[in-house]
């Protein structure tokens, strides 16, 4: 499309309308604001370059060369609104991505098939890896594992979770065996070339050239207890080399560095110079702020109250 997409806004300080769709007790809201979701979230956009059609949507689209911090946080804003934002900006913020991913349609060069960023196919895969390396990222260097209960419910907000993108939610695992699933189902379509590499690269090692000092530093810092992580067939498909040694000091290392970051307006103070808008994001939910009404809503009832993108268009375009 020859048309220039919308650009990412800066988040709006407004009173919170409700607790969005999942609310502070559940334990979404709790793996979602904790430190280690910074490591989940560079973990996730990672992996999302296995999908050949995603990395063919942000190389066309994105500059991401020039532009990878601006990748991220959009990306990062987006996930962590979901969780924790109230429901009209979840719904906003959902009909904006939906809008600027119908601008990334092309043909990927792997294939040969024509690709579309808002392919269900290629949004649940962005899903489901956001939502289990945060999970993960949580476990290993966070409090630990959720209780059963509350893993249960975490797997349920995530198809919840799903209503706001394209991909249907009865494609989306619901327990850590379906995530499994998922994955083994998965990995021969996913596909691994120069372009792939390069992007993993940014992600992961994000380049000083246009971007803050303290995001270049902090990727590199991040970096080997993300890679601690990932299957060795993950790391070996995408060419991340790391010795079994480092992978096992970064564990009581980043669990140390969790730890120390996990007063409210320390992990803020780091927000606000890795990701600055997904801190204002997610601020008043670490701050007990209340909303003007005490409540959580679905994803039909927050479109019904904000919504206006017809969804079906979205993945036609």
């Amino acid at each position: 499309m020859s048309a220039t997409p919308p650009e990412w806004p800066d988040y709006v300080d407004r009173p919170r309308e409700d607790y969005g769709i999942f609310g502070p007790d559940s334990p979404s809201w709790k793996v979602w604001t904790h430190p280690t979701a910074v490591l989940g979230f560079q973990r996730a956009v990672t992996l999302e370059t296995l999908d050949p059609h995603l990395t063919a949507a942000v190389w066309d689209t994105n500059k991401v060369r020039e532009e990878s911090a601006k990748r991220l946080r959009g990306t990062f804003d987006y996930f962590v609104t979901v969780a924790v934002a109230d429901s009209r900006t979840v719904v906003e913020m959902s009909e904006l991505l939906l809008r600027v991913h119908s601008y990334a349609t092309g043909i990927d060069p792997i294939s040969g098939r024509r690709y579309n960023a808002n392919n269900p196919e290629s949004q649940l895969w962005i899903h489901v890896t956001g939502w289990h390396s945060v999970l993960i990222c949580y476990e290993r260097y966070g409090p630990g594992k959720l209780s059963p209960a509350e893993e249960q419910r975490f797997w349920a907000d995530c198809v919840t979770a799903a209503e706001f993108q394209t991909c249907d939610p009865a494609d989306v695992p619901s327990s850590r065996a379906e995530v499994r699933e998922y994955y083994r189902m998965m990995r021969p379509k996913l596909c691994v070339s120069e372009r792939q590499k390069e992007l993993a690269s940014y992600f992961l090692y994000t380049p000083l050239a246009g971007n803050s000092p303290a995001l270049w530093a902090g990727s590199r810092l991040m970096a080997p207890a993300v890679l601690a992580t990932m299957p060795r067939w993950m790391r070996d498909v995408m060419g991340f080399r790391q010795s079994r040694l480092t992978s096992l000091l970064a564990r009581p290392v980043t669990k140390c560095g969790t730890w120390f970051f996990e007063p409210v307006e320390d992990r803020l103070a780091v927000l606000e110079v890795l990701a600055p808008t997904t801190g204002k994001i997610i601020a008043p939910a670490l701050r007990g702020v209340e909303p003007l009404n005490k409540v959580t809503r679905t994803p039909a009832e927050a479109r019904a109250r904000y919504g206006s993108v017809n969804r079906r268009d979205a993945v036609a375009s």
